[in-house]
C-alpha cells in the first residue's frame, strides 16, 4: 500500500508547475535551464530569493513563504517522497512564492547563477560524523565554496541542527575561514531566542518534522547564522 501511495505522489508531483525535477544529464557538468532565471521565468518578480537545502517535507520553505510573501523560496532535496508533502501543501493553499527543486545538493552550482540567491537555509542535515564523510558535510569548505558562487556578497547562511558535533564543526569552520558570524546559539529555545528581532523569532518558530521529533526527545536545537563572504 505504501509503495502504491508513493507512486501516486510521484505521479502527482509531475503535474505540479512549481516542482522542478531535472534529470542527471540536465545538471551534471552543465547548467540547468532555470539557472539565473528563477525570478524572471517562474516567480516573475525581483523579490529576494531564499533557498532551503535538504528541505525534506518542505515545512520550512512553505512556512517561510507564508510569513514573507515579498520573498521567493525554493526547497531543494533529492527525496521526492518527502518533498511531495510540501509541494502538495503549496498547491492546495495556492502559495505562489514557493517552488521545489528535486536534485542532489552536489549539483546545486548548476542550478543557480552568480548573485542569484540572497539567503540559504540548512535545516537538520545529516551531520556525516565519520571522518571519511567530512567532504559530505553541508557547511564544509567544498559546499561553502560552491554556495559562494551564487550567494550574494552580503548573503546569509542559516543552520539549524540538533547535532552538537555538527554545530561545533560549523562554528569552527566559520572561525577558521573568517566567515562573519551574525548569530550563534547552542540552545535556541533557551534564553537566546528571546534576544532575536521579531522577524527572526517568527522564522525560528517554524519546526520541521525532524525538529519536532528531536525536541520531543529532549535534544537542544542549535542555530548558526553567518555570512561566508564577510
Amino acid at each position: 500500500m505504501a509503495g502504491k501511495q508513493k507512486l501516486q505522489h510521484f505521479a502527482e508531483m509531475e503535474t505540479f508547475s512549481h516542482v522542478f525535477q531535472p534529470e542527471l544529464k540536465d545538471v551534471f557538468r552543465t547548467n540547468y535551464s532555470m539557472k539565473g532565471k528563477w525570478n524572471a521565468d517562474f516567480f516573475r518578480n525581483d523579490n529576494p530569493l531564499v533557498v532551503e537545502l535538504g528541505c525534506g517535507k518542505g515545512e520550512y520553505s512553505v512556512g517561510m513563504a507564508k510569513l514573507f510573501p515579498d520573498k521567493n523560496f525554493i526547497g531543494v532535496d533529492i527525496k521526492g517522497a518527502r518533498m511531495w508533502r510540501g509541494a502538495k501543501t503549496a498547491q492546495d493553499e495556492n502559495i505562489s512564492n514557493v517552488a521545489f527543486l528535486r536534485t542532489r545538493i552536489e549539483f546545486i552550482e548548476s542550478c543557480f547563477a552568480k548573485d542569484e540567491v540572497d539567503e540559504i537555509w540548512i535545516t537538520f542535515p545529516d551531520p556525516q560524523m565519520k571522518d571519511r564523510r567530512e567532504k559530505k558535510r553541508l557547511t564544509g569548505t567544498i559546499f561553502i565554496e560552491m554556495y559562494k558562487k551564487f550567494l550574494k556578497n552580503n548573503g546569509i547562511i542559516h543552520l539549524k541542527t540538533d547535532s552538537d558535533f555538527f554545530y561545533e564543526f560549523s562554528l569552527e569552520e566559520c572561525k577558521r575561514f573568517n566567515y562573519t558570524i551574525l548569530e550563534s546559539s547552542n540552545n535556541l529555545y533557551g534564553k537566546k531566542i528571546h534576544e532575536f528581532d521579531e522577524e527572526t523569532k517568527e522564522i525560528l518558530k517554524i519546526k520541521t518534522h525532524y525538529e519536532k521529533l528531536f525536541t520531543a526527545k529532549g535534544h537542544s536545537i542549535h542555530y548558526l547564522k553567518f555570512n561566508p563572504n564577510g
